[in-house]
């Protein structure tokens, strides 16, 4: 890129403001109470304050990473669409060797503080979610697929296992569980946004579920993936890793989210969609904030 065309797409100085959205804060702060929540249940106590800190920080500083690569390979789609338009380098307010310098930057802080603070496996594991994000997902998977979401999902449910492997150190069985829950809720969740913004998504040539089959076919999805989803939640309290306030709560979040569902299947209102999407988000944040309480409070009947 010449300077003139530097200066022409970059037509204002750019802010913090810019670097913040860059890093899509909203998408990191649902990672980052997964993450703890991981790390809470990895101990009968109280993680270790420094894992806590610095765990939190380079799980966060990683994602926001990873967020800002996606950013960069998305652009020319992002131009496409009217959620994305308005994001920093679609507007031109970063350039891409800003954003690139600002994901690379965070990554690095996130691997020091992870690898000398925490411990070197979840640095490890941490920089493979990154990858898996930002390059196999972004770069591959979202346009080679319709089951894009379905297989990418892996990187997104990482952040529990993050948190858990933070204080103990090693992978741990009941962290695969709250993997598994989050691999289960991803394509329910994303797919209602793909319904609301289908048209968007085939301009841009990105076969989401809805733009390669259809949305019927996709309501139906939703619907099989959240009993599923409902079922997978069951499997903490099963296997006797959470009581009766996790159970409870599951069954209770869990059969508003497949009347969410339903309704998406058998009625035509155009806003469900996104009300969907919107209750899918909630959802999964009082879940883990179900299985948070339930570990510190034991009822027993």
């Amino acid at each position: 890129m010449t300077p003139t065309a530097e200066v022409r797409s970059n037509p204002r100085r750019a802010t913090w403001r810019d670097y913040y959205e860059l890093g899509k804060p909203r998408v990191v702060m649902l990672i980052m109470v997964t993450a703890v929540v991981g790390m809470f249940l990895a101990t009968p106590d109280l993680p270790p304050p420094n894992v806590l800190i610095f765990g939190t920080l380079g799980i966060a500083l990683a994602a926001s990473s990873a967020a800002a690569i996606n950013h960069v390979l998305d652009r020319r789609f992002d131009e496409q669409m009217a959620r994305t338009k308005n994001r920093p380098l679609p507007t031109g307010h970063l350039t891409e060797r800003q954003a690139l310098t600002y994901a690379a930057i965070l990554a690095v802080i996130s691997m020091i503080m992870l690898w000398g603070w925490v411990n070197p496996l979840t640095a490890v594991l941490t920089f493979l979610t990154l990858i898996g994000y930002a390059v196999i997902y972004t770069v591959w998977l979202k346009h080679a697929t319709p089951q894009n979401i379905v297989i990418g999902g892996a990187a997104g449910a990482a952040p529990p296992v993050l948190g858990w492997t933070a204080v103990t150190g090693q992978v741990d069985p009941h962290s695969l569980l709250l993997f598994l829950i989050i691999f289960t809720w991803t394509p329910p969740h994303f797919w209602a946004l793909a319904i609301a913004r289908r048209d968007e998504y085939a301009k841009a040539g990105i076969p989401m579920l809805p733009v390669a089959y259809s949305i019927e076919f996709t309501r139906l999805h939703i619907l099989l993936y959240t009993i599923l989803l409902v079922i997978v939640t069951l499997m903490p309290y099963l296997t006797g890793m959470s009581g009766l306030i996790y159970f409870v709560s599951a069954l209770a979040l869990g059969g508003f989210f497949i009347y969410r569902a339903l309704q998406l299947k058998t009625r035509s209102d155009e806003h469900l969609p996104m009300r969907t999407f919107g209750f899918s988000i909630t959802y999964l944040a009082l879940l883990f904030a179900a299985l948070l309480v339930d570990h510190y409070v034991v009822i027993k009947l």
